[in-house]
């Protein structure tokens, strides 16, 4: 049996064995950028691993902000869940329909709201496809409502302060999931209104790096990325990206490796890329700068 590189992802063997057992959900979690021009919701009335609910991070989000779905307060979160028939004492499976994208964010936002068993499908929906498993079509069936518990840790949250002080102090690494041309400045950001480039002083290990074919990729391969971007993983790090998503991919890779982030900045390049007294620079990260 091939070992997966981390403890929180689940194969597609496990699932099929364990499809309608009574204490696990199965969440759709799939987002997509604007530039990729995908429907998450469409493609789920399409095609869904059977019994799957539709988790959307735009709609269970902190709705008192303009940012792109931040993390919603406690109540709002514990009332999704039972809303969705997840219930204290049971175990999620995430997927998403790109393999490895929005599902870390999810597993991440449940994490940070105590669930203790919560993981990841390795490859998604596409590897589960690609196999000629069962899918069903239409709306999600509904399930019934269950008692639901969240306890946020709020110290895995990074906000704007928190990054800040990281930068001015150097103690704390700020790493950047983003592509190499955006963290760059190259290439413009899929969200208006945004400035190209970086936050002085972070580092940049795109997420595409440690994710190979919709998968995450091995421990070897995942340090190599982190050493390739200059970051010391035996220091503390900051996990950064656009909007808060592919952040949780270096969260779950650290994870991997067997670190743990400090924090995620859950505003990301949505809140730093679009103030006034947030500096930007452009071209490759610098030592010191």
């Amino acid at each position: 049996m091939t070992t997966l590189p981390s403890p929180w992802l689940r194969s597609t063997d496990w699932l099929a064995e364990r499809l309608n057992a009574p204490d696990l959900v199965i969440l759709d979690g799939s987002y997509y950028l604007s530039t990729m021009n995908r429907d998450a919701e469409a493609e789920f009335v399409a095609g869904h691993i059977p019994g799957a609910q539709r988790f959307d991070i735009d709609t269970v989000k902190d709705t008192e902000t303009d940012l792109p779905h931040m993390m919603p307060p406690t109540p709002a979160f514990s009332a999704a869940l039972r809303k969705l028939g997840i219930g204290d004492g049971q175990s999620v499976l995430i997927y998403d329909g790109a393999g490895l994208f929005s599902a870390p964010r999810v597993w991440w936002m449940f994490r940070t709201f105590g669930v203790e068993r919560v993981f990841i499908l390795d490859g998604g929906l596409p590897k589960w496809v690609a196999e000629g498993r069962a899918v069903e079509t239409g709306p999600a069936k509904a399930r019934a409502a269950r008692h639901f518990t969240a306890r946020r840790n709020h110290g895995a949250v990074a906000d704007l302060g928190d990054v800040k002080k990281a930068l001015a102090s150097g103690r704390v690494q700020v790493v950047d999931a983003r592509p190499a041309d955006r963290f760059r400045g190259e290439t413009a950001e899929p969200r208006a209104g945004l400035k190209s480039g970086h936050m002085p002083g972070s580092l940049n290990v795109p997420f595409g790096s440690i994710v190979q074919n919709g998968r995450l990729a091995s421990p070897e391969t995942i340090k190599a990325a982190f050493e390739a971007g200059g970051v010391d993983l035996d220091k503390p790090v900051i996990t950064s990206c656009g909007s808060g998503v592919s952040a949780a991919i270096l969260w779950l890779a650290m994870d991997a490796v067997g670190r743990q982030p400090a924090g995620l900045y859950d505003g990301s390049w949505a809140e730093w890329g679009g103030r006034e007294d947030c500096p930007v620079v452009a071209g490759p990260a610098k030592t010191g700068e």
